[in-house]
C-alpha cells in the first residue's frame, strides 16, 4: 500500500471515530447539561470534519497533534458516569492521563478526574432563566445565536424576547433574515421561521417575542410571561447607572451593558474580575471588545513578570458608528469613509484597565486606528516588565496560560506563520496571542493580540450572563491556578 493510500485510510478511520463521538457528545449535552470540550473548544453540535480539525489544532498550542483515537475512550468513559451539569475538557484529560504513571485505566482515571461532577457531588440543574435583548444589531444578533446554540437541554439561559424600534413593513421578516444570514459570520446553524401574527421569531424551536418600543418605560415584560430576566442592552445609548436603571421594569431583574460602563457601573471582563460581581448588583457592563482583548494577557503577564507601564495600539476593524462614504459625523474623523481610509480615533480600553485590574498600578496608555476590514482587530500591547526575560520564556508562559489556567477560555495561542485577520473570524476567545509576532528584549515585551471584536466579545458577554445567573457550570479537570 502506498503512503497516499495509508493516509487516506487513516483519514477514513478517524472520520468514523469522530462520527461515533457525535451522538455521545449530544446526549451528554441534552440529557445531563454536560459540555464536552477539547482544549476549551466545545465539541457540541460539531460536524465530523470540525471535530477532526479541532483535534488537529491542538498541535499548534500543545506541540503535538491530538487524535480522536486518544480522546474517544474518554468520551466513552463519560457516558458511563452519573454526571451532573459541567464542562469536561477531554483534551486536558488525555494530556494529564498520558503523564499519569499510576497504571489506571482510562475509565478509572476519568471517574477520578471528574468526581466533583458525579454522584453526590453533582450540582443541581438550573431552572431556565429568561433573557431579553434590548437592541438587535451586530452584537445583539451574535449574542442571540450563542444563546440559541447553548439552549441545549432547555435548562440554563432562554432567550425570550428582543426589543427594537418599529421599522415599517416586514420589519420582523427583515430582522429574522439578518439573524439567518450574516455576511461575516455565515449562515445561522439551524432553522428560523417567523410568526408575524404573534410577532415572534422561532429559531431552533426557541420562540423569541419581538417587542416594539421606543423607550424602556413602554414595556411591561410580565405581560409577555417574562419574569426575573436578564436584559442585555446592545444599544449603548445609556451607559451610566441612572440611564440603565430605566430597564429595571416589571419582569427584569438585572441589566448587562455591551459597552464600557460609566461612573460606578462595574466593568466586567470574564475570567479576570467576574468573581467580584456582588450578588445584589443589578447593573453591570461587559466593558469593550478591546478591553476584553488586552486585560486577560495583561493580567497573565503582570502575574508572572510584573508590569511597570504599558501602551496599547489597536488596529480595529471599522464599525457601524462610521460612515460608508464621507458625510457629517459628530466625532472627529469618523465622518470619513470607513471602507476607504485608515482613521485615527481614541479608545477607552486603556483607562478601562483600571476598573478590571484595580491592583495593577502600572500606567497604561492607548490609541486606536480604524482600518478597512469588517471584522477582527489586533491589539499591539507594549509592556515594560518588572524583570528581564526571554522571548522563549514569555511564549512558553502564554502557551501554558492558554491551555491550563483559569484564563484558557479568554486567551488563545497560535503559531501559524501565515495567520491573518480573517483566520480569526468566529474565534470564541477574547484574545489570541500571535507567537510569531511576539518580541521580547530584556524587560520589554511586545504582544500582538488578535481578537474577533464581534464574536469573541459576544462570547464574553454570554459568559458574564451565565455567571450572574448561576448557569456557569464548573470545568473538569480544574484549571491550574
Amino acid at each position: 500500500m502506498t503512503v497516499k493510500d495509508d493516509s487516506f485510510t487513516d483519514w477514513k478511520n478517524r472520520e468514523e471515530i469522530a462520527e461515533s463521538m457525535i451522538p455521545m457528545i449530544g446526549r451528554l449535552h441534552r440529557e445531563r447539561d454536560v459540555t464536552v470540550l477539547l482544549h476549551s473548544r466545545s465539541l457540541v453540535n460539531k460536524s465530523v470534519v470540525s471535530i477532526l480539525k479541532t483535534h488537529r489544532f491542538a498541535r499548534q498550542i500543545a506541540g503535538e497533534e491530538l487524535s480522536v483515537t486518544d480522546t474517544l475512550p474518554f468520551v466513552q468513559a463519560l457516558t458511563t458516569l452519573d454526571l451532573g451539569p459541567s464542562q469536561i475538557d477531554i483534551g486536558r484529560l488525555a494530556e494529564i492521563y498520558q503523564a499519569d504513571d499510576r497504571g489506571l485505566s482510562v475509565a478509572e482515571f476519568t471517574a477520578e478526574a471528574v468526581a466533583g461532577a458525579t454522584g453526590g457531588n453533582k450540582i443541581d440543574r438550573r431552572e431556565p432563566r429568561d433573557v431579553v435583548l434590548y437592541g438587535f444589531g451586530r452584537i445583539g444578533r451574535l449574542v442571540a445565536r450563542l444563546l440559541i446554540e447553548k439552549a441545549g437541554s432547555g435548562n440554563g439561559l432562554r432567550l425570550r424576547a428582543i426589543v427594537v424600534r418599529g421599522g415599517g413593513d416586514q420589519d420582523i421578516i427583515k430582522r429574522a433574515s439578518l439573524l439567518r444570514r450574516d455576511s461575516i459570520h455565515g449562515q445561522f446553524q439551524g432553522t428560523i421561521t417567523v410568526d408575524e401574527a404573534e410577532s415572534a421569531i422561532i429559531a431552533n424551536g426557541n420562540t423569541i417575542k419581538v417587542i416594539y418600543a421606543n423607550d424602556p418605560s413602554e414595556v411591561d415584560y410580565t405581560a409577555y410571561g417574562i419574569n426575573n430576566a436578564i436584559l442585555i442592552d446592545n444599544t449603548g445609548k445609556w451607559r451610566d447607572r441612572e440611564g440603565l436603571s430605566q430597564h429595571l421594569r416589571p419582569g427584569i431583574d438585572k441589566v448587562v451593558l455591551t459597552a464600557p460602563g460609566k461612573g460606578d457601573v462595574p466593568n466586567i471582563v470574564h475570567g479576570v474580575n467576574h468573581d467580584t460581581i456582588k450578588p445584589d448588583e443589578q447593573i453591570l457592563s461587559c466593558a469593550s471588545c478591546t478591553t476584553n482583548a488586552i486585560v486577560p494577557p495583561l493580567k497573565a503577564m503582570a502575574d508572572e513578570y510584573g508590569v511597570l507601564r504599558g501602551h496599547v495600539e489597536t488596529v480595529h476593524s471599522f464599525t457601524n458608528d462610521q460612515n460608508l462614504l464621507d458625510n457629517y459625523h459628530k466625532a472627529d474623523r469618523r465622518g470619513r469613509s470607513a471602507p476607504l481610509n485608515m482613521v485615527i480615533t481614541e479608545t477607552g480600553a486603556a483607562s478601562a484597565v483600571a476598573k478590571a485590574l484595580p491592583d495593577l498600578e502600572a500606567p497604561i496608555t492607548g490609541s486606536s486606528i480604524r482600518v478597512p476590514v469588517p471584522d477582527v482587530s489586533i491589539a499591539i500591547l507594549s509592556l515594560r516588565l518588572g524583570r528581564e526575560t526571554t522571548r522563549e520564556e514569555v511564549l512558553d508562559h502564554l502557551r501554558d496560560v492558554s491551555l491550563t489556567s483559569p484564563l484558557k477560555r479568554q486567551i488563545d495561542f497560535t503559531t501559524a506563520p501565515d495567520a491573518v485577520s480573517s483566520d480569526f473570524i468566529g474565534s470564541r476567545h477574547s484574545s489570541i496571542v500571535d507567537a510569531g509576532a511576539t518580541k521580547v528584549d530584556g524587560d520589554n515585551a511586545i504582544l500582538y493580540l488578535w481578537y474577533d471584536n464581534e464574536f469573541g466579545y459576544s462570547c464574553q458577554v454570554v459568559r458574564v450572563v451565565q455567571h450572574v445567573t448561576g448557569v456557569e457550570y464548573p470545568t473538569y479537570p480544574a484549571p491550574a491556578v
